[in-house]
């Protein structure tokens, strides 16, 4: 169990102590649940009224907020933010494997570094490279030939096909596949002869992906994750997609092949995006968007209908299936009017 005097997490986390820095702080908990000892955060003003029957030993919160807590607090701009740095201080995770397990299979040719953990029944294969302190949760599969960076963890029961490349300090859940072949077929008089998939799935720095997902890899280029992505759980990556750098990506995302995404943009849950295109830097996707054409200007966009009554769905999926007919109407209108004026 972690422990911390007030006083260290106001200087870890550049906040301004109020009150008592002596007090011991050992966990983070919500300002419903929190008791003695637990430190809770207050981000949105709306919920200053429950600080009346908070028990926490303390609050994360902006100034202002001062005036409807009298116990200790830490001072910041962003109680959000510090919360997530907070919770990583006193985060309570276990690791996905210590040491190495006796029962982990091990090719003589795999290299690995200082401090490297391995789970019960994983397969590491021949000419693996696993930096420092990389830890592989138990069941896993790595791949021939494959490079995972220093301080990245892996949980039980994932599978990581041969050639990629893992970058450091990556966090991947468990049940996610990377490297599986991409969905590349050609027709022969309608039998489909399949096309192997020669390329790699290229994953940067400080990548986290959910339970889950499936990454493949590229059909000749690589499919390429950049630095700091997030992709969330059951995504499905297509092979030569390209993601850049701090995307985030939501649950259900399915995305076509040849896809590049750009730069810092969010992608909302159970949005289906075609391949073969490009979306910009800085693009936010609503959720359950569907993406048919290319983006090439930041901003927010959004499809599909809203959830209705179903016996006002059924009128408006009947307007738009009359749609054409409408347009029609509406065109022989204009003309007759046309010709009306002149």
């Amino acid at each position: 169990m972690f422990a911390f005097r007030l006083e260290q997490l106001a200087d870890k986390l550049d906040a301004t102590l109020y009150g008592d820095g002596e007090l011991t702080i050992t966990g983070v908990a919500s300002m419903k649940s929190a008791t003695k000892g637990q430190i809770t955060f207050l981000s949105d003003k709306k919920f200053q009224n429950n600080l009346l029957t908070c028990n926490a030993s303390a609050v994360v919160m902006t100034e202002d907020s001062l005036k409807y807590w009298n116990g200790a607090a830490l001072i910041v701009k962003d109680p959000y933010l510090t919360y997530a740095k907070l919770a990583q201080l006193l985060d309570t995770t276990p690791l996905p494997a210590k040491g190495i397990a006796q029962s982990a299979v091990i090719d003589s040719t795999a290299k690995l570094g200082q401090n490297v953990s391995i789970g019960p029944n994983a397969v590491i294969e021949s000419g693996v490279n696993l930096g420092d302190n990389c830890c592989i949760g138990a069941g896993c599969f790595i791949g021939k030939d494959t490079q995972i960076g220093a301080g990245t963890k892996i949980w039980s029961n994932v599978s990581i096909y041969h050639n990629c490349i893992i970058g450091e300090n990556c966090l991947i859940q468990s049940g996610t596949v990377i490297g599986a072949d991409g969905f590349g077929y050609a027709n022969d008089k309608g039998k489909w002869i399949k096309i192997p998939q020669l390329g790699r799935v290229v994953i940067g720095n400080n990548v986290e992906i959910g339970s889950s997902t499936t990454i493949d890899r590229g059909a000749l280029d690589d499919t390429v994750i950049g630095n700091g992505v997030i992709i969330d759980n059951q995504c499905q990556i297509a092979h030569n997609d390209v993601i850049g750098d701090h995307t985030a990506v939501a649950g259900g995302v399915i995305m076509a092949g040849s896809l590049k995404i750009g730069r810092h943009c969010l992608i909302g849950g159970a949005s289906v995006i075609n391949g073969h295109m490009e979306i910009c830097d800085q693009v936010t996707v609503t959720g359950m968007g569907m993406v048919m054409r290319p983006i090439t200007e930041p901003g927010v966009y959004s499809s599909g209908i809203p959830l209705q009554q179903n016996k006002v769905w059924r009128k408006t999926a009947s307007l738009v299936l009359h749609i054409d007919e409408m347009n029609k109407r509406l065109k022989a209108l204009e003309k007759k009017l046309l010709n009306v004026s002149t």
